[in-house]
């Protein structure tokens, strides 16, 4: 009865008839594949079908308290006027500003810190670098003062600027320590480098602060990098915690090139302070979205999206800022 159908629709009409033939071979095909374990071809796959067999990573983290902040005025700080420092500090710290350190004597004080010599002092650090640079000037910063400081060249100083690019020296290099020795066993990070352009005449380039790094007292260099979340809600340096990875996850990637990804989070408290998802407008943000850092979904919609809903950057892994929420969804949905 079909050979006598498909005879008399070829006969009629042959160009439905080589379509319908093609599109039952093409079906016949993907069951027999599947049917063996080779799977469904792609291009019968829907995109949603494709995704949902993929799970996005989830870095195990641990939070630390950061005891250093510092933020620079960019529209005032230049290398003739100075550069105007906002430092905030959870205890008692120096402040060191180091002009003109080489590049590849501040990059090797952090593999001697990483390796064998441990920075937590001034000292330290200048002999880390080998004392090589051009001027220093270090000031005491009060526990929670947040006055301004203008690091300053001295009156007469022949440097007027740093050379073309590429540059031999950072033009400054702030470095942030705990003042006091029984400080230094309390906090797991004992210092904060920064490494800031300034302008001058032969590189124009607004001031501002290039890197940041955090040094442990287990000899670690983490690079301190910013979260993006709404203008609304705009991060603070101030009293923050870190995220870090876990040490367990850590010892299973030393043959990695770095460790890498901190962000600084806000401390919020429950309420007012609350953020809300971009997405289900329901609950509140808890997820960071790696490697475009963006913080704007809850732990329920960060399982359903494989791409940033704010970049479309592919989302290559993704980590908690707080265990608290993630444990009360979890408990939520055992009681269901």
């Amino acid at each position: 009865m079909a050979d006598v159908f498909l005879v008399m629709l070829y006969e009629n009409s042959p160009g439905i008839s080589i379509l319908v033939v093609s599109l039952c071979f093409v079906i016949t095909v993907a069951v027999v594949l599947s049917w063996f374990g080779f799977g469904v071809p792609v291009i019968l796959q829907s995109s949603d079908d494709g995704m949902s067999h993929l799970q996005i990573p989830e870095r195990r983290m641990v939070q630390v308290k950061n005891p250093f902040a510092l933020e620079i005025n960019s529209a005032g700080s230049s290398v003739s006027g100075g550069v105007r420092l906002n430092p905030n500090c959870l205890e008692n710290c120096l402040l060191s500003c180091y002009w003109g350190c080489t590049v590849q004597g501040f990059q090797k004080a952090l593999r001697d810190h990483e390796q064998k010599f441990r920075i937590s002092t001034p000292h330290q650090f200048e002999e880390a670098v080998l004392s090589d640079f051009q001027h220093s000037t270090t000031f005491f910063i009060e526990k929670g003062n947040v006055t301004e400081i203008v690091c300053k060249l001295p009156e007469g100083s022949s440097i007027k600027d740093f050379g073309t690019l590429p540059r031999a020296r950072y033009p400054l290099v702030a470095l942030l320590s705990l003042a006091e020795p029984e400080d230094r066993e309390i906090y797991s990070i004992v210092a904060s480098v920064s490494v800031i352009h300034a302008s001058d005449d032969k590189y124009k380039m607004t001031s501002r602060i290039l890197y940041q790094y955090l040094l442990t007292a287990q000899g670690n260099v983490f690079d301190l990098k910013q979260l993006f979340m709404s203008a609304d809600n705009p991060i603070s340096a101030l009293n923050s915690e870190l995220v870090f990875q876990d040490d367990e996850e850590k010892k299973q990637e030393e043959n990695e090139a770095e460790m890498a990804v901190i962000g600084t989070i806000e401390e919020e408290s429950h309420g007012t302070g609350r953020r809300d998802c971009v997405v289900c407008q329901n609950a509140s943000i808890n997820r960071v979205l790696l490697p475009c850092r963006h913080t704007c979904l809850c732990d329920n919609c960060a399982e359903r999206f494989y791409q940033c809903p704010m970049c479309r950057t592919h989302v290559s892994e993704s980590f908690a800022l707080s265990q608290n929420e993630r444990q009360y969804r979890d408990m939520s949905l055992d009681d269901s």
